[in-house]
């Protein structure tokens, strides 16, 4: 593969730049679905505060030459030790969104994870990136959608599938539910105002056509309103995993499963019994469980407690790049971001991709050579503890 120019846009030179950006662009309904966590918030600001304050040690008298952030992860070398998450409802927020970061990703050779409940289809994802995207399957109730849905991501030669823990129940989200969220959004007086204030959002829309569940296409009735949706959500998925559940799975996927949507010991533990490949320390983005741990703490206890068994990846509240190099300085082996990722998008569209990358590629790069660190798995040499 080619190596890829690494330019980021000088009007955007942080998380918070794009945010703003991405604020200014969004109607405010899609906009708070990006932006917010569940109840009041406090695992969602806790996710990132609690990363940030860890502290790294440099060490700047080693003999030290260069830094790489090749990260090799399932037997592939991927470019930097960072992926963007599965998000749900990515053409809501910014249209053809998991499109541009499904193309970036692969031509930055970085994970891209499409959402079972995104915007895009596991066709056209997989078409995009030459079969590298991963899947991330919200575990269907019926055994036979199941089946159908991993027989799809096999077809399309997705080499993880991502199983998701963390949804036992819909998330408790205010904002979602003042706003009467739903695919397509209700046509509210107070919306249809916020979509004509933000005239480009409403042209992408026009352009690239209303988002709908296109995985699920095939087995969702139209015209949801959100209490619709929770009960067909409910219904139709049963995120409540367990052995009898997971062991299917298992026999049928012949690449690598992950578990996202670990945050003890006692789930790796369980995860590791199964036969999962890999988990995903995460709390849903501070989406799920207010009343939580953030992700940072029990990654910690997981990473050195089964780190050798097992491959421990972490995400939720990672916003930058000296954010990655905490992450794995305290244990991950990789990580992945979904907010950055699109708060990039709805800011600068079709560029938003290539210039998130590149932006975390530069700030971690900066880090590792401040450090003086030459390679990620070194990292955790320079944790102050």
């Amino acid at each position: 593969m080619k190596k890829v120019e690494i330019k980021v846009d000088s009007r955007y030179p942080s998380a918070d730049d794009l945010r703003n950006r991405a604020k200014k662009r969004m109607p405010k309904f899609a906009f708070e679905y990006l932006d917010g966590g569940c109840n009041e918030d406090v695992n969602l600001h806790k996710n990132t505060s609690q990363i940030r304050d860890i502290e790294l040690q440099p060490y700047y008298l080693d003999n030290y030459t260069d830094s790489t952030l090749k990260t090799t992860l399932f037997g592939h070398e991927y470019d930097a030790p960072f992926g963007i998450s599965p998000v749900g409802l990515q053409g809501l927020m910014w249209p053809n969104a998991p499109e541009i970061l499904a193309k970036s990703a692969f031509k930055h050779n970085i994970p891209f994870i499409l959402s079972t409940v995104t915007t895009a289809s596991i066709e056209r994802i997989a078409e995009l990136t030459e079969g590298q995207a991963w899947f991330q399957l919200y575990h269907p109730a019926e055994d036979a959608l199941r089946d159908d849905i991993i027989k799809r991501a096999a077809d399309a030669e997705c080499p993880v599938l991502v199983v998701l823990c963390d949804v036992p129940t819909f998330g408790f989200r205010p904002r979602d539910i003042r706003n009467g969220l739903a695919m397509p959004p209700k046509m509210s007086v107070k919306n249809i105002i916020e979509v004509f204030k933000k005239p480009r959002w409403a042209f992408e829309t026009l352009k690239h056509g209303q988002p709908t569940f296109e995985t699920l296409k095939p087995y969702t009735p139209e015209g949801l309103n959100l209490k619709q949706l929770g009960k067909f959500m409910d219904k139709t998925f049963s995120g409540r995993l367990n052995e009898e559940k997971i062991k299917p799975i298992r026999d049928m996927w012949k690449g690598k499963l992950v578990l996202k949507g670990v945050a003890t010991e006692s789930d790796a533990e369980l995860a590791i019994k199964m036969g999962f490949d890999g988990i995903i320390v995460s709390n849903h983005g501070g989406r799920q469980l207010d009343a939580g741990e953030s992700t940072i703490r029990p990654l910690t206890r997981i990473a050195e407690k089964y780190g050798d068994q097992i491959t421990v990846m972490m995400d939720s509240g990672i916003r930058s790049g000296p954010d990655i190099a905490r992450t794995i300085a305290s244990g991950a082996s990789f990580t992945f971001l979904g907010r950055l990722f699109m708060y990039s998008v709805a800011a600068m569209g079709e560029e938003g991709g290539d210039h998130a990358i590149s932006l975390l590629k530069t700030e971690l790069r900066q880090v590792m050579e401040q450090v003086c660190c030459g390679e990620i798995n070194n990292l955790p040499n320079h944790l102050k503890k």
